[in-house]
């Protein structure tokens, strides 16, 4: 689902009517964040959800070990490094694999050895580098002590997979953007109102840059 589409048009007004006059309460919301950015996800490809799920449970993880194992640092060090390492792999495995398997295969077809072509064709899943760095930034921010961990898995969930900027950036880091998933959020029609506006801004701005080149 591109933000430019027309069922992007009408996904958006719905989850932002739900979120403020049918949920009424904070976790309400915080869930159907969650499951609203995973309907946007898969919208692409529903078999790459077990991905972000994955790579969210395990920075989850971690952050509640980390957490366990206070004044234990070579511990939380070797927790910090283990959850970096499994989800750098995840990401290598998906965005990777390709052009070293294609390599390889061409580097010895260049002196001769002629191997099978061992490539696996592995579909880059969209927003990976996304969601990847920023649940690694949610995890040595709790291992520096910059946040501390949180106990709630559907606001962590959120953070990680928030649709707006969940396929196209920026990355946030947890200090800015998973407190705001714990705190009660109220209505503002001012803020509301200047948020159609930028949105309707840049809507614009991308139905001209698509349509030039």
């Amino acid at each position: 689902m591109l933000f430019n589409s027309f069922e992007f048009l009408l996904f958006l007004p719905i989850v932002f009517l739900f979120y403020w006059f049918v949920c009424r309460n904070r976790k309400a919301q915080n869930i159907l964040v969650v499951v609203a950015s995973y309907v946007f996800y898969s919208w692409w490809d529903w078999r790459f959800l077990f991905l972000i799920a994955l790579t969210s449970l395990f920075s989850f993880a971690s952050g509640l070990s980390i957490e366990h194992s206070e004044g234990q640092r070579k511990r939380q060090r070797w927790i910090s490094a283990g959850n970096i390492v499994a989800n750098l792999l995840i990401l290598a495995t998906f965005k990777y694999f390709n052009f070293f398997a294609d390599n390889i295969e061409a580097a010895c077809g260049a002196i001769g050895l002629h191997l099978d072509k061992v490539t696996l064709d592995v579909i880059l899943p969209v927003g990976i580098s996304f969601y990847t760095f920023q649940a690694l930034s949610y995890s040595i921010d709790v291992y520096q002590k910059k946040i501390k961990a949180t106990h709630d898995i559907i606001e962590f969930f959120a953070y990680i997979s928030f649709f707006p900027q969940l396929v196209a950036g920026p990355i946030e880091r947890a200090t800015n953007l998973l407190p705001q998933f714990q705190q009660k959020r109220k209505f503002d029609y001012c803020l509301a109102v200047d948020g159609c506006r930028q949105m309707l801004w840049g809507f614009m701005k991308k139905l001209i840059s698509s349509s030039i080149y």
